[in-house]
């Protein structure tokens, strides 16, 4: 009675046994019918030479059961763990975009703020009143910047009026140090600022314009920024009438997606948010567009709900 007790309590002592069941059923449905016939005639013939005929019956009986009916498990299992391998890869490609996002934030926001305070100290002697000016829209973008900084992760709900807050001061820093090297042409309609939009992505684009397009021209040119809805996807258009998109090595495509999140970033985070559904495409203007690169985003058009969108 002690005995039957303890092998009661003890449901581990069976698992090996479990165990080389698992492993003989997974191993039956690997095989094709064509070789478990082959082993089933070798084991009856083996039956017959130690007189056992009865027992090899038996084994291939039991293993035919367990052939048919152990497939749709064993196939169950298999998807199972292939759910789960793409569902841990997924998630570390999640937490390595939103590390990137981060690493990127820390990198660029300094880098804007300095060179913005190192012109605001210049004009605070040569020209207060556009000193002032300056400080105004930094404090505007900070303002408007800091809801995103304070973001935990890179498919945080947004729309695109936010991203507008930020991109109008940035946009008025530029123009006051370029001065008559740029000008400015705003497309997009105020029906838009509703629409849903990961943030960061429009000023990353537009931060890639002047960094390595306006900025190293000398006579300067023009920032294009248009917002559409076509097809029911949302389209974000970014074009500038600098030197061009002409990386002709590895070496100088990497140097060129440093600028701003970087562009890798962003196509990243749109695949993570919207699969196949949004794209980044970026080009040198035709010949006959003039000089430049035309930067376009497109993702599905969504309006975002009043109580997601409300600024924090």
């Amino acid at each position: 009675m002690t005995f039957s007790n303890s092998t009661a309590s003890n449901p581990s002592m069976w698992q090996p046994v479990k165990d080389t069941f698992h492993s003989y059923a997974k191993w039956l449905v690997s095989i094709s019918w064509k070789l478990f016939f082959v082993l089933s005639l070798v084991i009856m013939m083996a039956g017959g030479i130690i007189q056992l005929p009865q027992l090899a019956f038996l084994i291939i009986l039991t293993s035919i059961v367990i052939k048919a009916s152990y497939k749709q498990q064993i196939q169950a299992e298999e998807k199972a763990m292939a759910a789960t391998y793409w569902a841990e890869a997924e998630q570390l490609k999640r937490q390595l975009v939103e590390a990137r996002m981060a690493t990127m934030q820390a990198q660029v926001e300094p880098h804007f703020l300095f060179n913005t305070l190192a012109s605001i100290d210049h004009l605070i002697e040569t020209d207060p009143p556009r000193a002032s000016l300056m400080q105004k829209s930094l404090i505007s973008l900070l303002r408007a910047t800091l809801p995103a900084m304070r973001e935990k992760t890179s498919n945080s709900l947004r729309y695109l009026g936010q991203e507008l807050a930020v991109i109008r001061p940035y946009l008025d820093i530029q123009k006051m140090r370029m001065e008559d090297r740029l000008q400015i042409q705003w497309d997009i309609p105020e029906g838009l600022n509703s629409a849903e939009m990961p943030s960061m992505m429009v000023l990353s684009l537009v931060e890639n314009a002047f960094k390595h397009g306006l900025e190293p021209k000398a006579e300067g040119g023009s920032l294009v920024l248009r917002a559409e809805v076509s097809h029911g996807k949302l389209v974000i258009t970014v074009k500038d009438s600098g030197v061009g998109f002409y990386p002709a090595s590895a070496a100088e495509k990497a140097e060129f997606n440093e600028g701003g999140f970087g562009l890798q970033n962003i196509h990243d985070r749109l695949a993570l948010i919207y699969g196949n559904q949004a794209s980044l495409k970026i080009r040198a203007l035709e010949p006959y567009e003039g000089s430049g690169t035309l930067a376009l985003i497109s993702l599905p058009y969504k309006v975002v709900p009043l109580e997601s969108s409300s600024l924090a």
